[in-house]
């Protein structure tokens, strides 16, 4: 094995396992030592393997114990050679060990900092208590329309991988006021609770709600009975997966041709979706028609609804159906529609 064969092969340790690397290999080459060691006593002073296994033990370990039988000069030249080797080998172990503990120890410490800086510049960011599999697909669809999320989750095991994905989180109890505050729940522009316990929810949902009383917080249950008692803690909605489940399955049965083509705008390169447009008081749509407003001239985005400050809904609007200030407009079209709608909404 030539230096460079040695020196590609210590690389790919380093790449492969970090630091933890060179202290692998170095216990690689003491055990190999050792062999040697055994094998030298019993080629150059006819040892048995018990007293050539004892005698390099002993001579590895430096603990000064007398020799098992005297030694030849091949064989004190032997002892010295091992010696040297097993020390060297034996101190760039421990040093390698110690780097790998400190840098670990330095790298999570600097990580959990950096990650606390970031949620700390974060605003109209969203809140998502709980990773386990509804809050992971949540986590990810935020993700998808390129919003800031933050996590909550105190499992360890959810949490490493949390790190390992680099997602924003905070490891503790979303139920604790300071892990919500820590996340930056008073500059959030929404909170989804999704934890497996109904009364967790609960609490999660007073808390966000009394110290972010501006913030959209969505909720999951699992039972119909505790919706009104979440209602009443302050979620805006509440969400029961089974039940969703169930109704997204029966439409494929029933309507699965609508239910494909929803999937297919969300999944392939059509770049068609659905979203809510709040008119400002000051947008050029006020006071415009709907056929004035050029809404689907200029931006290619049709109208679906419009959502008064009443709280009525004008349903599939008419070309005279006149646009008001802080009026909803749930539309379908594509991204870059939507972005000059927001400008000029």
């Amino acid at each position: 094995m030539n230096k460079r064969s040695i020196r590609n092969r210590y690389v790919y340790l380093v790449n492969r396992y970090g630091s933890f690397g060179p202290f692998l290999l170095s216990l690689v080459l003491l055990l190999v030592i050792f062999y040697g060691a055994v094998v030298g006593f019993m080629l150059i002073e006819d040892w048995s393997l018990s007293d050539a296994f004892y005698m390099a033990i002993i001579t590895l370990s430096t603990v000064g114990f007398t020799e098992v039988r005297p030694l030849s000069t091949d064989g004190r030249l032997f002892v010295g050679v091992v010696i040297v080797l097993g020390v060297g080998t034996f101190m760039f172990m421990v040093a390698s060990l110690s780097q790998f503990l400190i840098e670990g120890q330095i790298h999570k410490l600097m990580g959990r900092r950096r990650v606390r800086k970031s949620i700390d510049r974060l605003t109209d960011h969203y809140i998502v208590c709980g990773y386990g599999r509804i809050g992971r697909v949540v986590v990810e669809e935020i993700r998808r329309e390129g919003h800031p999320v933050v996590v909550i989750e105190q499992a360890p095991e959810v949490v490493a991988r949390l790190e390992q994905e680099g997602e924003l989180h905070i490891a503790g109890d979303a139920t604790a006021d300071e892990v919500l505050v820590a996340a930056g729940v008073e500059r959030a522009s929404a909170v989804i609770t999704a934890l497996t316990n109904d009364a967790a929810n609960v609490f999660v949902v007073l808390t966000a709600r009394q110290v972010n009383p501006d913030a959209f917080i969505v909720a999951r249950t699992s039972a119909e009975t505790h919706v009104a008692r979440l209602e009443r803690a302050g979620a805006d909605r509440v969400v029961m997966p089974h039940q969703i489940g169930g109704i997204r399955m029966a439409q494929s049965v029933l309507r699965p041709t609508v239910t494909s083509f929803v999937e297919l705008a969300r999944e392939s390169n059509m770049d068609l979706q659905m979203e809510e447009v709040r008119i400002s008081p000051g947008s050029i749509y006020v006071g415009r028609t709907m056929a004035t407003s050029g809404i689907r001239s200029d931006c290619n985005i049709i109208v679906l609804a419009i959502k008064r400050d009443s709280g009525a809904v004008v349903f599939n609007p008419s070309a005279g159906d006149v646009i008001q200030a802080d009026d909803v407009l749930l539309a379908v079209g594509e991204k870059e529609g939507f972005a000059m709608l927001r400008e000029r909404a």
